[in-house]
C-alpha cells in the first residue's frame, strides 16, 4: 500500500470516527433534553396534584343513588322479604338491608334462625362474613311476606313451585322476583314458567348474573340484570340493590336472563371436569366459546335473544362460574373429573348444584327438539351414561363443522347432519377393539 493511499484512508476513518461521536452527542443532547422536560412536567405536576382522598363507600354509595333520578332517592321506603337462607339470598338480603331496605330473610329452620338473628351471620354458607345489624330474621313465612312490596325467592329450583303453593295465601299484592337458577327436574319449566303457572297474576322479575356470593359479601365490584315486563319493578329492585360495589342493570329479556343463568351451570361443570385432567388454556378457551355458542343457540331456539346472551348473565355469569372454585357446580365438576362419583360429589359439597339437573333436562329437551348442544349431550354420557371421559372428548373433537360465530354466519351442515356424524364417530369408537381400549 502507498503512503497517499493509507494516509487517505486513515482520514477517512478519523472522519467516520468524528461523525459518529458527533452522532452520539447529539442524540445525547436530545435525550437529556427530553429527561429534562419529562423531569419539569412530573415536577409541576406533582407541586400542584391534590392528595388522593381515602375512598369513604357510604359516601360513594349515597353518590350513586343521588345521581340515578329515575330511581327512588330513598329506599327505606321499599319493603322486602328473600326466602332462603343460602350464600346468594343471604348475600342479596344484607345488601338490601345495608341500603336501609325494610329487610326479613326467610329461613325454614327456626334453630339457624336464632343462630343468625344472635351471631349476625350465615354460620354454614357464609362463615366469617358479617351481616348488617338492620336485617330481620324469621321462620315464620306468613309474617316474613306480610305487607312486603318485593319477595325474592332464593330457594333451590326443586322447592320453587312448593313454595309458591306455600306462600300463595299470603299474597295481597306483592311482586315477586326470582334469584334461582336452574329447572324443574322432569319439566324443564323455568322459574318464571312456574310462577307464570302457580301465580298468574303476581307481577314478577329474574334476576341472574356472575354473582359469586362471597365475593358480594367482600365488596369486591360486582354487577346483576333484573328481567322483568314491569319498569317499575325493574326501578324498585335497582333502588333496592344497587351500591357502590354492586351495579344493577335492567333487561326486558326474561327468557333470556333466566337461560343465561340456568345454562352456564352445565359448562361451570364441564370447566371443572377440564381443570381435573389439567387441560391447557387453549383448551378453556375452545370450550368456554363453544359454551357460549351452544347457549345462544338454545336460548333461540326456545325464544331468548341471542345478544342477551352477551351481557352480565350470559357471558359474564358463563365466565366467571367457570373459572372460579368458589362456583358450586365448578367444584362438583372438579370431583368428577377426579373420579368421584355424582352422587359422592354432591354429598361432599352440601349444597345444591343446579347444574346436575340441567344437564339432564336440557339433554332430553335438546334431543327431543333436534338443538345441536354436543358439550351437553357429552356430559350426560359421562355422568348419566357412565361413559368414559376421554372418549366422550374425542367423539366431541370429531363432531364435524360449524360455523365459529352463531347467528351471523351461514352453517355448511345442519343439526341433523352433525349429530349423525357424532352418532357414527361414537358407534364406530365403540364398535373398534382399539379405540375401546384407548378410550378407557
Amino acid at each position: 500500500m502507498t503512503n497517499a493511499k493509507k494516509t487517505n484512508k486513515d482520514a477517512a476513518k478519523k472522519a467516520d470516527a468524528s461523525a459518529e461521536a458527533k452522532s452520539k452527542a447529539a442524540a445525547k443532547s436530545s435525550a437529556d433534553k427530553q429527561n429534562g422536560l419529562l423531569a419539569g412536567i412530573i415536577g409541576r405536576a406533582a407541586k400542584t396534584a391534590r392528595p388522593r382522598r381515602k375512598l369513604d363507600p357510604s359516601a360513594v354509595a349515597v353518590d350513586v343513588v343521588k345521581n340515578m333520578p329515575q330511581l327512588p332517592k330513598d329506599p327505606t321506603k321499599l319493603r322486602l322479604a328473600v326466602l332462603g337462607g343460602g350464600s346468594f339470598g343471604t348475600a342479596m338480603a344484607n345488601l338490601a338491608a345495608k341500603n336501609g331496605c325494610d329487610t326479613t330473610l326467610w329461613v325454614r329452620n327456626k334453630r339457624t334462625v336464632k343462630s343468625m338473628a344472635k351471631l349476625h351471620m350465615n354460620k354454614k354458607y357464609l362463615p366469617g362474613h358479617k351481616l348488617d345489624e338492620r336485617l330481620h330474621y324469621s321462620h315464620d313465612l306468613a309474617a316474613a311476606i306480610k305487607d312486603k312490596d318485593i319477595i325474592f325467592l332464593a330457594v333451590p329450583s326443586m322447592a320453587f313451585r312448593q313454595t309458591l303453593k306455600n306462600i300463595k295465601p299470603f299474597i295481597t299484592g306483592q311482586a315477586l322476583v326470582s334469584l334461582t337458577k336452574g329447572m324443574e327436574k322432569d319439566t324443564f319449566a323455568l322459574m318464571s314458567d312456574i310462577i307464570r303457572e302457580e301465580l298468574p297474576e303476581v307481577n314478577f322479575g329474574v334476576m341472574s348474573g356472575p354473582n359469586l356470593a362471597v365475593e358480594i359479601m367482600q365488596n369486591m365490584p360486582s354487577a346483576t340484570v333484573i328481567a322483568s315486563d314491569s319498569e317499575p319493578l325493574r326501578h324498585a329492585v335497582q333502588a333496592a340493590l344497587h351500591s357502590a360495589f354492586f351495579r344493577v342493570f335492567a333487561s326486558d329479556d326474561i327468557r333470556g336472563v333466566e337461560l343465561g343463568g340456568a345454562l352456564k351451570n352445565i359448562y361451570a361443570i364441564a370447566m371443572g371436569m377440564a381443570a381435573a385432567y389439567d387441560v391447557g388454556e387453549n383448551t378453556k378457551a375452545m370450550l368456554l366459546t363453544r359454551a357460549l355458542a351452544e347457549m345462544s343457540r338454545f336460548g333461540v331456539e326456545t325464544g331468548a335473544n341471542p345478544l342477551t346472551f352477551l351481557g352480565l348473565s350470559g357471558v359474564g355469569d358463563l365466565y366467571a362460574t367457570c373459572g372460579s372454585e368458589l362456583s358450586r357446580n365448578y367444584r362438583i365438576g372438579n370431583m368428577l373429573g377426579r373420579g368421584m362419583s355424582i352422587d359422592a360429589a354432591v354429598k361432599k359439597l352440601g349444597q345444591t348444584a343446579e347444574g346436575v339437573n340441567t344437564i339432564q333436562q336440557v339433554h332430553e329437551k335438546a334431543s327431543k327438539d333436534g338443538i345441536y348442544m354436543p358439550i351437553t349431550h357429552a356430559l350426560y354420557a359421562v355422568i348419566y351414561e357412565d361413559k368414559a371421559a376421554l372418549g366422550v372428548a374425542l367423539n366431541l373433537m370429531e363432531a364435524g363443522f360449524r360455523s365459529d360465530v352463531e347467528f351471523v354466519m351461514p352453517h355448511d351442515h345442519s343439526n341433523a347432519a352433525l349429530r349423525a356424524q357424532m352418532q357414527a364417530a361414537q358407534a364406530e369408537r365403540t364398535d373398534s377393539p382399539t379405540s375401546s381400549k384407548a378410550s378407557k
